[in-house]
């Protein structure tokens, strides 16, 4: 996971043991990121935080004009701040934290001076075009491990997710197709 902090078989850790390690899982949607930070929960107690929940909590409780359907770069651009900061919170804390979701931009590493990055993991989920076609029907199969998806009647091959690409907003990960 590169430079400090590694994920031992007892957890992710610096290697000196002290706490406090941000690991930031972004990908297209469908990748498993949810699925991994919910098995890495159940298995070294760390808590995660869901962008997608937060996002669904600002735009129900009207904290923003922008909807579901709103464009991906719209909605990073109003997600990412409210994350970076609880990141270093979470950071300033010695509390680790998984953070996960395709509202992670490409340049998340510009949000941090040197002494937060020493903190930070990132790990981006991909799929490559021949998996997507050899394994979709697994794809949506495993759709709702974690949550109940409302509506996932656009996914396709083609189009990824509910029309869009399968790749993440901001380039963090290269359109794949």
């Amino acid at each position: 996971m590169g430079g400090g902090a590694v994920l031992y078989p007892g957890g992710l850790r610096h290697p000196g043991g002290e706490i406090g390690v941000v690991l930031l899982i972004a990908g297209p949607s469908h990748t498993g990121k949810t699925a991994l930070s919910q098995r890495l929960l159940e298995r070294y107690g760390y808590p995660y935080l869901s962008i997608d929940h937060l996002k669904m909590g600002l735009i129900r409780s009207r904290r923003t004009t922008l909807t579901p359907e709103s464009a991906d770069q719209e909605l990073t651009e109003f997600l990412w701040p409210v994350v970076r900061e609880m990141v270093k919170t979470a950071i300033e804390n010695k509390q680790n934290l998984i953070v996960e979701g395709c509202y992670i931009p490409f340049d998340w590493k510009k949000s941090f001076e040197a002494a937060y990055l020493a903190e930070i993991r990132y790990v981006c989920l991909v799929m490559s075009p021949d998996y997507i076609a050899n394994r979709f029907g697994d794809i949506r199969k495993f759709a709702n491990i974690v949550e109940d998806r409302l509506d996932d009647g656009g996914l396709s091959i083609e189009s990824g997710t509910t029309g869009r690409p399968w790749r993440c907003v901001g380039g963090t990960a290269a359109p794949i197709f």
